[in-house]
């Protein structure tokens, strides 16, 4: 028997809002949509770094994360179409974890050295099946949840995306101190099964909406909506340059922080056990507080006060990066004390990362026509993945140039546009309603 699902909820608890079935759906498909984009930015890198390949091989690779710019591009084909088992998003569902299931066991078969354009083909097909996995959990996930439960839901969501960092970021590293990498790929590849199986035993949501008549419905009526709101397209247009370019500062700071650390003389045990651990814990508090004072600020003052944070952020990196070349690292000894300045710096780094997310999620899903939920959350979310894709991209053969320290303070300096924008975009005083008190001011749908 499968978890039934009400588009509407009334008379409940504050507990019975925060812990039911929804809720479990919340979390484990939050691993599951979280574990492959995590393998491409944390453990394909470090594996390409210990088998000797060039930093910037390994910051080409991330333009294979095209799909994640582009997933708006055929979001509507998986609103209009459905499998023929299960259901439009169950369907859907299962297809893109099955495929990725096979793709990461697949990594388990190549040798960087001897063969990267197969690795290159296989991690891109990672790439766009986790892509397509997000859309069609995005619109799951809205379908499901009732109007009062959509935050902690996506809070869930958030956070246990971010927990399932944990396996290729940290059980993943250390495993590969012990253990070849073929068998550190297969044994990752397994954790997918959490995400089949959520949705094997999951109902289809019943929302009464029918799907799109025709694909030109679908395509056509989502940017139609967008781009013609009582703002304007002028408006439209800044949205979208905002969405590039809010976190493009910390979105390249942390592009190859994984060869970072090893570059810094930090074993894969010591990033494993302390880099990843407290950047995931990092990350997670900063979400949280970033969460309960948006009650308090609203949306546009979080992305103020919070964007702030996130630029100041990077500047711990830019203190680590300043000890190499300098022995610094040895003044601290030997023993855990040597491990102070890592742990430091990545917690104020995710702090940073941890309020810029929730703003900028909240900023998105307050944009988003509920019509066209899941076209147009692909569109803005697909923009916000271009600076880790293209930036990201150009961030090795920065550091190569530069050096470490330099590279970090660049990053500091383009963080600063993003802030700019926030003047037209999401105006310090733009949540206030007339009486000045923080308001729910949306777009008109």
């Amino acid at each position: 028997m499968g978890f039934s699902f009400m588009t509407k909820s009334t008379g409940k608890t504050f507990l019975e809002t925060l812990f039911n079935r929804r809720m479990l759906v919340c979390i484990f498909t939050g691993f599951s949509s979280g574990l492959p984009l995590y393998i491409l930015i944390q453990q394909v890198p470090a594996w390409l770094r210990v088998e000797g390949i060039d930093l910037k091989v390994i910051g080409l690779f991330a333009l294979i994360g095209f799909p994640y710019t582009w997933k708006f591009l055929w979001a509507p084909v998986m609103d209009r179409y459905a499998p023929a088992f299960l259901g439009r998003r169950r369907g859907w569902m299962l297809i893109t974890q099955v495929a990725l299931l096979a793709l990461i066991g697949g990594l388990s078969l190549v040798k960087p050295a001897e063969s990267l354009t197969l690795l290159m083909f296989l991690v891109g097909g990672i790439a766009f099946f986790s892509a397509s996995q997000d859309i069609v959990l995005d619109a799951y996930r809205r379908e499901i949840l009732p109007d009062d439960e959509l935050g902690v839901g996506n809070s869930y969501f958030i956070n246990t995306y971010k927990i399932a960092s944990l396996i290729p970021g940290s059980m993943a590293l250390i495993l590969a101190d012990f253990l070849p990498w073929s068998q550190v790929n297969r044994i990752v590849a397994l954790f997918m099964l959490v995400g089949i199986i959520t949705t094997l035993i999951c109902d289809e949501p019943e929302t009464g909406n029918a799907p799109p008549l025709s694909l030109t419905d679908a395509v056509v009526k989502p940017f139609v909506d967008f781009f013609f709101r009582r703002d304007g397209v002028n408006k439209a247009l800044a949205i979208l340059l905002f969405m590039m370019l809010y976190k493009l500062g910390d979105n390249m700071a942390t592009a190859l922080e994984t060869p970072f650390f090893i570059d810094m003389g930090y074993s894969l045990t010591e990033i494993g056990v302390v880099a990843k651990l407290t950047k995931l814990w990092a990350a997670v508090v900063g979400s949280i507080i970033g969460g309960i004072l948006m009650i308090r600020l609203g949306i546009n003052r979080g992305l103020w006060v919070f964007g702030f944070v996130q630029i100041l952020s990077i500047l711990g990196y830019a203190a680590l990066a300043s000890l190499e070349g300098q022995d610094s690292l040895q003044l601290w000894g030997n023993d855990i004390n040597r491990l102070v300045p890592l742990g430091a710096a990545v917690t104020m780094e995710y702090i940073g990362v941890g309020l810029g997310q929730v703003a900028l999620v909240a900023f998105m899903a307050r944009l988003c026509n509920t019509r066209f939920t899941a076209t147009q959350f692909a569109l803005l979310s697909s923009l916000a993945a271009i600076p880790r894709t293209f930036a990201n991209a150009s961030t090795g053969f920065m550091i190569e140039w530069l050096g470490y320290f330099q590279f970090f303070m660049l990053c500091f300096l383009c963080a600063i546009p993003g802030m700019i924008m926030l003047w037209f975009v999401a105006p310090w005083n733009g949540d206030l309603d007339a009486s000045g008190k923080i308001g729910n001011r949306v777009f008109e749908n």
